[in-house]
């Protein structure tokens, strides 16, 4: 596993941040506990909480109490409920500290590294719960706060300067919009988590083919022909390298990026999980990285 700096708070984060919610659970909670273990023996140092379950938040507090709490990086997505059928979000000051509190009983681990608000709308965060926000960080009870999300209301955010840490979809043919709004994220020294890196348009050989095509006539009617460089430059490559799956190349390519501090993956066993946190170690095939950017540059 390879390690990057957190933002600009001096501490080390593995490349790799394994996410975790209620259908980890699914399996029983040994299940759960054997792939946090793989995690911690393949050098992963932090976990994100995806929602505030308390079930979740004790297994995976007991599974990591044996670990030194400063080595870790644990973050909690706040806004989504408790994760399960029904929950509604909830950014009011009561919500968010009640969640994160209840989240600090139940799973020993001392504090939050980082809260995630799951992509407030730009009119749902009143006062009460900024001021909720810096309480929480004045109590130390919460390190980081940090955004998540793709809309437009996100380059609000991080133009606040408010929030230290940025969740982004990031993959190969992302939107030229979120490349910039990494850029700016950068700037203020913002610590970016990525995700969606391997989206579903990219996961069969012939979804790749499709991105770039050229659209039908007026009325749809026709098949048009893709031009030969169309047809050269798509990401069915992705498909196609030897010794590499498509989502392996996905992943390499998102760590390749120096503004990402970490790439969020999921994982239902320790085989999966191990398979990822292999990437890391490898290094991406020659010229690759210049046919993603043909690729990317003609869908």
């Amino acid at each position: 596993m390879r390690y990057r700096p957190f933002g600009a708070s001096g501490a080390a984060i593995s490349t790799l941040t394994l996410s975790l919610g209620v259908t980890n659970l699914a399996r029983g909670v040994d299940a759960a506990n054997d792939l946090i273990y793989s995690a911690l023996e393949a050098g992963i140092n932090a976990y994100r909480l995806e929602t505030a379950d308390p079930v979740l938040a004790e297994v995976v507090g007991q599974a990591l109490s044996n670990v030194d709490r400063k080595l870790l990086n644990v973050s909690l997505e706040l806004g989504a409920g408790d994760g399960r059928k029904g929950s509604a979000r909830d950014f009011s000051a009561e919500g968010m500290t009640g969640a994160i509190d209840r989240c600090l009983h139940v799973s020993g681990l001392g504090w939050i590294d980082v809260a995630i608000l799951e992509e407030p709308g730009e009119d749902e965060l009143p006062q009460s719960s900024l001021n909720a926000l810096k309480a929480l960080r004045a109590t130390e009870r919460v390190r980081f706060l940090g955004v998540s999300g793709e809309s437009e209301v996100m380059d609000a955010y991080v133009s606040t300067g408010a929030f230290d840490v940025l969740a982004t979809p990031f993959h190969v043919n992302v939107d030229w919009r979120i490349r910039s709004r990494v850029r700016a994220a950068r700037e203020k020294d913002m610590a970016i988590l990525a995700y969606d890196y391997f989206p579903s348009e990219l996961d069969t050989e012939k979804k790749t083919m499709e991105l770039n095509q050229p659209k039908k006539g007026l009325f749809g009617f026709g098949k048009p022909k893709a031009a030969p460089v169309a047809q050269a430059s798509t990401f069915a490559f992705l498909h196609r390298t030897p010794y590499w799956n498509a989502e392996e190349i996905c992943l390499a390519h998102a760590m390749t990026d120096p503004a990402i501090s970490s790439v969020l993956v999921t994982a239902r066993d320790a085989e999966r999980l191990n398979a990822l946190a292999s990437v890391p170690e490898r290094d991406m095939p020659p010229g690759l990285a210049a046919q993603i950017e043909m690729a990317r540059v003609a869908a």
